[in-house]
Order: structure tokens, then sequence, then C-alpha cells
């Protein structure tokens, strides 16, 4: 059941108080606009009318894959769905879980992910179509979604894109119950088939085998710097951190780490 509101501070933060008040896996929150909006690294979320913002609850249960792979599961999620409403549109995973868009054009293959070569971009950077951030209580994970349907922001650090832009058309109400019933869909298989289709789905359309990545993870405690390592690791189980670019002792410095995608 998809719960509506008209506005809220942040459907997360919504979220992870129905979780401590009991609220079932499978719940869903979607908010019209947004005023408190939040990504990654706790960065403003742009949150106009027209987009998508929305919020589920997971309960992860004894037996289950890592919790943090469901970055994964839900990256999966929004570009499939996002095929369905824009189908001429090109998409793509950032790592971990950005759903970047472009127009097709004529760029040498090997820009865009295995199964697209041949609809490369109109030279153009893909834009960054959503967002998605995890947060944890009481045992439960609350996964928060915002993708630019109708509008997108400019950034001053990479391009964004919406739907709209891509040449394809959604409302939020119909967007959401799509996403929904595809995480329900994808959340079984996590959970009865294991990581491996999930891996499979995102490795397709992920960053090609071999690219070199910079990941800033925000932390700067040496002790949480290490557990964020294990966690990347832990991720994908297809990603091998081989170079730090900035020393772990440095407390002070944003922690930047370059990985291998294999």
């Amino acid at each position: 059941m998809i719960q509506v509101v008209p506005e809220t501070a942040s459907t997360n933060a919504d979220m992870l108080q129905m979780a401590r008040n009991g609220a079932c896996e499978g719940a869903w929150l979607r908010a019209d606009r947004q005023t408190v909006g939040r990504g990654r690294m706790g960065r403003a979320w742009d949150s106009p009318n027209g987009n998508l913002y929305a919020s589920t609850l997971i309960r992860p249960r004894p037996g289950d894959p890592p919790a943090p792979t469901l970055a994964l599961l839900a990256a999966v999620v929004v570009l499939e769905t996002a095929r369905i409403y824009a189908p001429d549109a090109v998409f793509s995973i950032k790592w971990p879980n950005d759903v970047l868009g472009a127009v097709p054009g004529t760029v040498p293959s090997g820009t865009v992910p295995n199964d697209q070569k041949g609809q490369s971009l109109r030279g153009q950077s893909p834009g960054k179509l959503s967002g998605i951030l995890l947060e944890s209580v009481e045992g439960a994970v609350v996964c928060g979604i915002g993708v630019n349907l109708a509008h997108h922001p400019d950034l001053p650090d990479r391009p964004a894109t919406s739907l709209a832009a891509l040449g394809g058309h959604a409302e939020p109400g119909p967007f959401c119950e799509t996403l929904a019933d595809g995480f329900a869909r994808w959340l079984s298989r996590w959970r009865g088939e294991g990581l491996g289709p999930v891996r499979a789905a995102w490795l397709a359309d992920a960053h090609a085998v071999g690219t070199a990545l910079t990941v800033r993870t925000g932390v700067t405690d040496p002790a949480k710097q290490a557990m964020a390592k294990a966690w990347m690791v832990c991720l994908t189980g297809s990603i091998r951190i081989v170079r730090f670019a900035c020393a772990w002792r440095m407390a002070e410095s944003m922690s930047s780490m370059r990985v291998m995608c294999f």
C-alpha cells in the first residue's frame, strides 16, 4: 500500500518513524513535495512538484543477503521502471546506485553499458536521473528514492536530467506504483535466490568491467573508514579496492578511494 501526502519534510524521516512504530515491510510513503529532502552525505535534494519522492520499508530476515546490497537492488528497480516510461532513452548505473540517463545518439561504443552498445550518447554526458538513500533503524532499512520526472536541477558538480528531458512522461503516482511492484518482485528474488540475480542485472547496466572509479565516502573517523571499506566490498561482491587516493590516517580529510569494477 502506498500512502500519499501532499507535503512533508522528508519521506525517509517519516518512514524511519513509521518503522519505530512497527510498520510492516512493504509500506510505502510518497509525497508530492518535500521541504527538507536530502541525499547521501547530507546533500540537499531539490523537491519541486511533479517529481517522485518516496520511501519504503524493508525488514531484513536471517539468511538474507547483506542489507547494504539493497542499494543495488533499488538502482536496478529504478532503471527498470524508467525504461518503461522513457523507452527510447539510454540508461546506466553509476556506482553504486545513481541512475543516469541520456538521449540516444552517436558516440563510440564502450561508453554505455554492454546491453546498450550501438545506442550511444549524443555527444553529451549522461545526467543524474535519480538518487537513492538507505538508512537503518532498529534492524529495519528505509530506502528513499527520488526520481526527476518532470524537472531536474542545475547541479554545480555534475549534469542532471529528467524523464521529461529524455522524451518520456510519467506522473508520480503511476510511476510509484510501477516502482513498488518492481521493488517487491526484486526483493523476493533477492531474498529467495540470493544476490546473484541482482548483481547480474546491476552489472549489465553499470560501468564496464575494468572501469576505475573514485568513491567519496564523506567518512572522516579512521575506525568508521575501515567499516566503510568493508561495506563497499560487501556491497556488490564485485568491487575490489585497488588503491587509496588519500591516506586513511588523515582523519580531517574526506576519504577518496580508487576502486576497480570486476
